[in-house]
């Protein structure tokens, strides 16, 4: 009987060598289900803390705490087989000192059994990502507009337009790669400051609403497949319409528990059968 060979993990140093290769392609997962669908056709699963505006109706990402990524990374491992997998540091867990990120991202990596994490941050962050990374933790960078960042920045807009904004993007990504990040990503940055990081960069970068020069891209699943509808940022392709299916099904659904026609007897157990006609003797 032959017994079925687990596909290898994607690591960091793969999706590191994928520089000026083979584009990467990222994905947000929150939930095995999600991991399960899409671990075939993806080589980075990033357990992004857009989940708390994504899952739970958040207004930011500023409400999501280190438990909730945990939750969310056991569970994604638990359905992903082959992908890179990759956790967000959430708001709080990482900025104090270099010492506490290390505690937190190291709780993670236990816990969640993730390839690595991911936290925000250029030229500031760099002594943590150094520190992280030479302590046996790959970093997955994040330049350029950051989320947890949004109310120091005036709210989610595009960056890099400016002489001074472009030059201290192009500074972050080059602190990001100089302390050992394997990669970044980089969003919501203007496309020609986009391209000029990933030229100059020896690490892949991973945009988003930045440029088709990037060596990898990524989206949130659930806005690439019409699951999540507050609103359609522009850097977005819509690749399904999920979630006007799911509403459809719901409103037909509704309507035949309505109406009686669902459930039927087919549905049920232990249904009583009608009783046969006697046959008529000869």
């Amino acid at each position: 009987m032959s017994v079925a060979t687990k596909p290898k993990r994607i690591t960091c140093p793969q999706i590191r060598a994928m520089k000026g290769n083979t584009p990467v392609v990222c994905l947000t997962a929150y939930t095995s289900l999600t991991a399960v669908l899409l671990d075939d056709n993806v080589d980075l699963l990033l357990v992004g803390d857009s989940l708390g505006m994504v899952l739970y109706g958040m207004e930011s990402t500023l409400g999501v705490t280190l438990d909730m990524m945990i939750a969310h990374g056991k569970a994604v491992m638990r359905g992903s087989r082959r992908a890179c997998v990759i956790v967000d540091m959430p708001f709080g867990s990482y900025q104090e000192s270099k010492e506490d990120a290390f505690r937190n991202a190291a709780r993670v990596m236990k816990e969640v059994g993730c390839a690595g994490v991911k936290l925000e941050g250029g030229t500031e962050m760099e002594d943590t990502i150094r520190f992280l990374a030479e302590r046996g933790i790959p970093v997955l960078g994040h330049i350029g507009l950051l989320p947890q960042s949004v109310n120091t920045a005036g709210g989610f807009r595009s960056l890099g337009r400016g002489e001074k904004e472009a030059a201290d993007i192009i500074a972050d990504g080059q602190a990001v790669a100089d302390a050992g990040a394997f990669a970044t990503v980089i969003e919501g940055t203007v496309e020609p400051v986009a391209a000029q990081i990933t030229e100059a960069l020896p690490i892949p970068t991973i945009g988003i609403g930045a440029s088709p020069a990037c060596d990898g891209q990524i989206l949130v699943t659930e806005d690439m497949v019409g699951l999540f509808s507050e609103f359609k940022p522009k850097f977005v392709r819509r690749y399904a319409e999920l979630g006007r299916g799911i509403a459809e099904a719901g409103k037909a659904y509704a309507d035949d528990v309505r109406a009686r026609r669902f459930p039927t007897l087919e549905h049920c157990f232990g249904t009583r059968q009608p009783a046969k006609e006697p046959s008529s003797g000869g």
